[in-house]
């Protein structure tokens, strides 16, 4: 009651404008945050002309089949009524807001390490969109996949966030790739457990029959060696590589719904950091 009080006191003061300018603001800022997170991509069911950001798209894996939920401001089906501490859990900790753990298909290792400032601009963003009323899809997981209840375990034994400090200079690209975009989760191998091999960041990750795998994008000859700056940028931007080919699969949805929404600045930030990386 008292913040209601004086957010009115200030809109009273101020004419509306400021705090009107203000929450604009946020609301952008968050729109491209969500954007630079991949949120819509997976949050989508597109392969059935699903709502943005009602869920149910599957996420095929060694593990089974699971389905993202829904995460418009609806109140029932939805994270609506979520405060920003639970919000914060989930995204960072990978813990709903009822305590149990999340599956890290999720990929909360990596967004871990996102600002809180960044968090909560996202959060503002969906709180934003028009709620939609669709029950989440259980998961079809295979007979060995323990419940989340395990997961606790998991993080203790396969905390994947420990990165390294990216060189100088390179903080912004590393921010985007790492943390925002989570780039590693598809494109950094694993080891047993699902553990991310983070001593072999983004040089690829096998084909498998539950999964289309993810090509090297780092600086090695398997990689983006023979990358120019400029290559790597277009292909952020609109999806072709240096020899005239278009990205497909789940890289085009990424390009779509993610890289191609970012600044130039921003691209040429993730360019410059892949092509540090040895």
């Amino acid at each position: 009651m008292k913040t209601g009080l004086a957010a009115l006191a200030l809109l009273l003061l101020t004419g509306g404008a400021a705090p009107a300018a203000a929450a604009d603001d946020l609301l952008a800022r968050g729109a491209y945050l969500t954007a630079a997170a991949g949120c819509v991509s997976c949050h989508t069911d597109k392969e059935n002309d699903g709502t943005p950001f009602a869920g149910g798209h599957a996420i095929e894996s060694p593990y089974g089949i699971f389905y993202t939920p829904n995460i418009t401001p609806d109140s029932e089906t939805g994270i609506g009524g979520w405060t920003d501490d639970e919000f914060l859990a989930a995204l960072r900790e990978g813990i709903a807001p009822d305590g149990s753990h999340y599956y890290p298909a999720f990929p909360y290792p990596s967004y871990a390490g996102m600002t809180r400032d960044d968090a909560l601009a996202i959060k503002a963003y969906l709180d934003s969109l028009e709620p939609v009323r669709q029950p989440n899809k259980p998961n079809e997981l295979r007979w060995f996949v323990p419940g989340r209840s395990a997961m606790g375990l998991w993080k203790a034994l396969n905390s994947p966030w420990d990165y390294a400090e990216p060189a100088a200079g390179l903080e912004r690209g590393a921010y985007l790739v790492r943390h925002l975009g989570h780039c590693g989760e598809c494109h950094t191998p694993r080891g047993a457990g699902g553990r991310l091999k983070l001593s072999q960041e983004l040089a690829g990750s096998p084909k498998t029959a539950s999964s289309e795998g993810a090509p090297a994008i780092d600086n090695s000859p398997d990689g983006l060696a023979d990358w120019a700056l400029s290559d790597i940028e277009f292909y952020l931007e609109l999806g072709m590589r240096p020899d005239g080919d278009f990205s497909s699969g789940g890289m085009a949805a990424v390009i779509e719904d993610n890289t191609s929404q970012l600044t130039p600045a921003d691209r040429q930030a993730i360019a410059r950091y892949l092509k540090n990386l040895r």
